[in-house]
């Protein structure tokens, strides 16, 4: 009886953890260039004596859905959306080489281009820095051309050009920043073959209604679960006093 309980409170424990990843997505259903988490049960043979059928359900991560969301034109010169496979070169909080596709770029107060979470865009050289401008066209190689301020319009310079890179996706995990890395710690070089659209957004590669629905499968799984809980509870119960009558 203990055993029975046993399985199907790891059942439950591993139910709200694959809810916890469908949380995780919908409440990203909205963020810019998010990719999907993916997660799927495994049957793993329970250790000790017993029934070898005697199996936990554990849910297993199973990295990230890369496939593209779609575009969304927004005329905004700063916004751009990764067309295909491709990533952002971004300078994470540490210092490191990390990736996005999150292109809702902007300007700190220091002139230096960011995404929209304060990650510096990264370029040939480092983080690309901006000088005063009245226009600015980011190109389909992620280069950056701009009118500086008090110029005319004919006066154009190039101001740097956005890294890209297109690593293999199974060497991609996303670290706790939301941002993805390389599992073994490489800096791929910039890949010309990555392009960008100017004036667009990528959204989230979210289904919200697939997501809603794989929740309510998950809360009717962990409600059937606590069921099984309750019954090796009482099973227990009844055995006690089976044995205290006798």
């Amino acid at each position: 009886m203990d055993r029975s309980l046993y399985v199907a409170m790891t059942g439950a424990g591993q139910t709200l953890q694959a809810q916890s990843s469908v949380a995780h997505n919908l409440a990203n259903a909205n963020t810019t260039g998010f990719k999907a988490e993916m997660a799927a049960f495994q049957s793993v043979p329970v250790q000790g004596a017993g029934l070898s059928t005697r199996v936990n359900a554990v849910s297993q991560g199973l990295g990230a859905d890369f496939s593209p969301g779609a575009e969304t034109s927004t005329g905004r010169e700063l916004d751009i959306a990764v067309r295909g496979q491709g990533w952002i070169a971004v300078q994470a909080p540490d210092g490191s080489e990390a990736y996005t596709r999150a292109g809702d770029l902007t300007i700190d107060s220091e002139g230096v281009l960011t995404t929209a979470s304060g990650h510096p865009v990264l370029g040939d050289g480092g983080p690309i820095t901006l000088p005063p401008y009245s226009k600015l066209d980011i190109g389909s190689d992620g280069s950056i051309a701009l009118v500086p301020l008090g110029q005319g319009a004919t006066t154009v310079s190039t101001a740097g050009t956005i890294k890209l890179v297109n690593p293999d996706p199974a060497n991609l995990e996303r670290g706790l920043d939301g941002l993805m890395r390389t599992k073994d710690g490489s800096t791929p070089d910039a890949d010309s073959s990555v392009k960008l659209a100017s004036g667009a957004l990528e959204a989230s590669n979210v289904n919200p209604s697939i997501a809603l629905v794989r929740m309510i499968e998950l809360s009717r799984q962990f409600e059937m679960q606590m069921q099984g809980v309750k019954n090796a509870d009482e099973n227990a119960q009844a055995a006690t006093r089976l044995l205290q009558a006798g």
